[in-house]
């Protein structure tokens, strides 16, 4: 995108669309991927349908592998409107290409014996039995503007919606719609701008209003006598496919032969211990005084219901054999499978209306949850991977969550705990309570899709930590990767402030640590300033799997707003304790409008070299050289030692 230098970031050096960069785009801006599928789709598959249909076509938007660059025909992504424009990413480009692909397809009338086209399918997932959600009803002027668009074409509603959400003029629109599959893309705008628009609000489009968000939603029940009768007819089929099964599971050789394994009915002495509550063991108070290493192992067993043998029994016989009716959830890289033997009692206790029970085998820290009156119809069982856990990422475990806000359990060397809203640096953070037993009060959790207004971590003792969506919460740190420290001080917690809105990608990854290098500063051509540039990296529990973003943050910007992701990587060790060295490249455009290729180098960069469509070479660890918009530039760096690095890929 063409940024000017005083109006937003600058864009990345172009290049291919990869599976990571669409998902990133995807997960960081899913509510407004959906809301425009939601607008483009035909008003006549009906409020509700349309709603899952749009989650539907995000969710399937993403590529099955890498897509080159001379196959991203259309995905050049045109200037913004303002800060709230459409991103200048390629990951998003891509990935809103598709999801309009899709919903016009959907639009499009088939012949008689013509098979449905992708977009026309009705979507698998996500799906919602005996509930009807549509958004929430606005006013006058909504209800207008939804009547008019449902007069347009697929091709004119399309071209209405992306003028008004996402590109600043009609040659952009064009050139979108062009690529999505519209055969005249000038007709379609025409018949956009024959739509009479309601008056709204002056503060921005009627379309971004509640009426049109289909991740705020209202839910209804359908219709119930159609439902009872559904599910007497599932029932009957139910009981003749269980009548079939007994007949197929006939004694015999079933499967094939078990070979040394002992019959289903023998019983095996560590596996009969394990679930024995009376076998779990259980760390002494003052363990983890002690304790060489300082983890969950050291933890004491807290909460008020320790010596309920009927519902720590329960956890254990989950644990071994969760039934069809249970919720499990796994973090990458863990199994899920029976303990080895008993395991190590954590937690027994009541948070607010379940019972929980959390549990450590060494390997793994085990949650199991039920309603707290015994009812274990909706029971949950959630497992994490913690081996080599040590006094940093061993300071809480997530007991609870409701409604968007989370309590935990903290370590028993936690003395204080307070809320810090990361993209506000210089707030002071707020004491959060704990009871007797360590357990927070609820506290609010980064919610999954946000639009990252804010972004709470928790200071525990002097460590930072945030919630991702796991059991155990991450470490953040800053520095070096051969020595991170904590987060303190104002810098730190400025730099931090530009990543935080990062942290949405690395969601559900077992993440044990996300480490923030601020690994140059770099003075801009003509006076402009000096850029900052920071590599953060995330680290997992199962060793495999980080990912690491290059970022970059121009002059001048706000405190809490997102740095520019210029690259990333999976499961490369550079920017990590392996690999401390990195490079990094950008286009910038400067005031006077010249365009200028960026690059910088951290950990013992001693030269920077740019080819292909740039050409410059520059001693140290920083380059600046100029270049046309569009250009592609091939970067390379030589280490003290006389290694060639390659830019984070």
């Amino acid at each position: 995108m063409d940024v000017e230098q005083q109006a937003t970031a600058p864009r990345p050096l172009p290049g291919p669309v990869d599976v990571e960069q669409a998902e990133a785009a995807l997960i960081e801006h899913y509510p407004r991927l959906v809301r425009l599928g939601y607008l483009v789709l035909p008003p006549s598959l009906g409020r509700n349908r349309r709603v899952l249909t749009a989650h539907a076509l995000v969710q399937r938007a993403l590529p099955r592998n890498r897509v080159a660059a001379d196959e991203q025909a259309g995905l050049a992504v045109p200037a913004p409107r303002g800060p709230g424009g459409s991103p200048g990413d390629p990951g998003y480009a891509y990935v809103r290409l598709r999801v309009l692909r899709s919903a016009l397809e959907a639009g499009r009338p088939r012949g008689r014996w013509q098979l449905p086209r992708p977009g026309q399918l009705p979507p698998l997932l996500p799906q919602v039995w005996g509930l009807r959600l549509f958004p929430r009803s606005g006013g006058a002027d909504e209800l207008a503007l939804d009547q008019g668009l449902a007069t347009l074409s697929g091709p004119g509603r399309a071209a209405y919606v992306l003028r008004a959400l996402e590109l600043p003029a009609d040659r952009d629109v064009r050139q979108v719609l062009a690529a999505a599959g519209v055969e005249d893309p000038g007709a379609a705008v025409l018949e956009a701008d024959g739509l009479r628009t309601p008056p709204g609000s002056r503060d921005g489009s009627l379309l971004e209003s509640m009426e049109f968000d289909p991740c705020t939603l209202q839910a209804r029940p359908t219709d119930l006598m159609r439902r009872r009768h559904h599910t007497r007819a599932a029932l009957a089929a139910v009981a003749a496919a269980a009548v079939c099964g007994v007949l197929v599971a006939l004694p015999g050789d079933g499967w094939g032969p078990d070979g040394a394994a002992a019959p289903p009915y023998a019983q095996n002495a560590a596996a009969q211990q394990a679930l024995d509550p009376a076998k779990l063991t259980k760390a002494a108070p003052g363990a983890w005084k002690t304790a060489d290493r300082p983890g969950f192992a050291a933890w004491p067993a807290r909460g008020n219901r320790l010596g309920d043998e009927e519902l720590l029994r329960r956890a254990l016989a989950v644990w071994a054999r969760p039934g069809r009716t249970v919720q499990v959830t796994a973090t990458p890289g863990t199994p899920s499978g029976p303990a080895a033997g008993p395991p190590q009692l954590l937690y027994a206790g009541e948070v607010g209306q379940a019972a929980v029970v959390l549990l450590h085998d060494g390997l793994r820290v085990v949650r199991y949850a039920e309603s707290k009156d015994g009812d274990t119809g909706a029971a949950a069982l959630d497992f994490a991977r913690t081996d080599a856990a040590d006094a940093g990422t061993a300071t809480a475990l997530v007991v609870g969550r409701a409604d968007n806000n989370v309590r935990y359990l903290t370590a028993p060397w936690v003395d204080d705990v307070s809320v810090r809203d990361l993209l506000k640096p210089g707030d002071a953070p707020i004491p959060l309570h704990r009871d007797a037993d360590g357990v927070t009060d609820p506290t609010p959790s980064p919610a999954p899709g946000n639009d990252c207004n804010g972004w709470p971590a928790l200071h525990m003792g002097g460590r930072l930590v945030t919630d991702l969506g796991e059991l155990a919460p991450a470490l953040l740190t800053t520095g070096a990767p051969a020595a991170p420290r904590d987060v303190s001080g104002d810098g730190a917690r400025a730099g931090w402030a530009h990543a935080a809105c990062h942290l949405q990608t690395m969601r559900g990854q077992g993440v044990r640590s996300v480490n923030a290098w601020p690994f140059a500063a770099q003075q801009l051509p003509g006076g402009a300033g000096s850029a900052e540039w920071t590599c953060a990296r995330a680290e997992t529990w199962r060793g495999a799997g980080s990912r690491t973003l290059a970022l970059f943050q121009p002059p001048g910007a706000r405190a809490g707003a997102p740095a520019t992701v210029v690259a990333r990587a999976e499961s490369t060790p550079a920017c990590g304790a392996r690999d401390p060295h990195v490079l990094a490249g950008v286009l910038w455009k400067a005031a006077s409008g010249t365009w200028y290729a960026l690059a910088a180098g951290g950990g013992d960069v001693r030269s920077i070299t740019a080819s292909g469509g740039v050409h410059g070479t520059a001693a140290g660890d920083r380059l600046a050289v100029p270049a046309k918009a569009g250009a592609q530039a091939e970067l390379s760096a030589r280490l003290a030692d006389g290694k060639r690095i390659s830019t984070l890929r």
